[in-house]
């Protein structure tokens, strides 16, 4: 499978058509940006890296029942994927308080919570991808209810997984971000999983490692995401 005309360019990838217009090519970039693209930068490798924990979770997650848009792997920056109509719907899980959840609410940074919560976000970077909630997100026509509590459902399904596979590896899931895409009458999960859409702590001294590194020059964000990618695959 070839890359033919490029259909899009995001912040992190490019999605390319392919002969098969059911299928795209999703190429890592290791171009950085945080706050809603205020702040731009490169992070060596960063798009391997991004690619590899991708598959290995897609994977990961087909095996407990989740449809994702993954085909598969195609070389180190390359995924193959389903190509989705993306609902414009980011789903984020919070299992700690941490970045907009403690300045928007007053949490302590690193308080548990007893129950994940499960916010909705316009996507739409020219509006700072606004929270939102179900009325917010029908009224402006890119999702149904029935779809939002499908989105909300898939969310949960996928935390159980993913923060105990996490714990195994010594990592906690504090929090992460989800998209989804309509699919021949299916609802998959697209996008990437990967240490620029999750905030990860070390299980044992909280040090952080994902995009947080980057976002407020800690240093050390390349040894940060390998170290991931080396638990992730191990």
């Amino acid at each position: 499978m070839k890359k033919r005309t490029l259909l899009h360019e995001g912040k992190a990838k490019k999605v390319y058509l392919t002969e098969d217009n059911d299928l795209v090519i999703q190429e890592f970039k290791d171009d950085a940006t945080a706050f809603n693209n205020k702040k731009k930068g490169t992070i060596a490798d960063k798009g391997v890296v991004n690619n590899a924990v991708s598959c290995k979770l897609f994977g990961l997650l087909e095996a407990h029942g989740v449809k994702t848009h993954l085909v598969e792997k195609l070389s180190g920056r390359d995924m193959l994927c389903r190509r989705l109509d993306i609902i414009k719907v980011e789903v984020v899980v919070r299992n700690i308080a941490a970045g907009s959840l403690v300045k928007r609410y007053g949490f302590t940074e690193g308080t548990v919570l007893e129950n994940p919560i499960v916010e909705f976000y316009l996507k739409n970077d020219d509006l700072d991808d606004p929270l939102m909630n179900e009325s917010h997100a029908v009224a402006l026509g890119v999702a149904s209810y029935e779809e939002l509590a499908v989105l909300k459902e898939r969310a949960e399904a996928i935390n159980i997984v993913l923060r105990e596979f996490f714990a195994q590896r010594k990592l906690k899931l504090v929090d992460f971000k989800l998209e989804f895409g309509r699919h021949h009458g299916e609802i998959l999960l697209g996008d990437e999983i990967s240490p620029d859409t999750c905030r990860f702590w070390d299980l044992e001294t909280n040090e952080k490692m994902d995009k947080d590194r980057f976002r407020f020059d800690l240093g050390g964000v390349e040894d940060a995401y390998s170290e991931v990618q080396r638990r992730v695959l191990d």
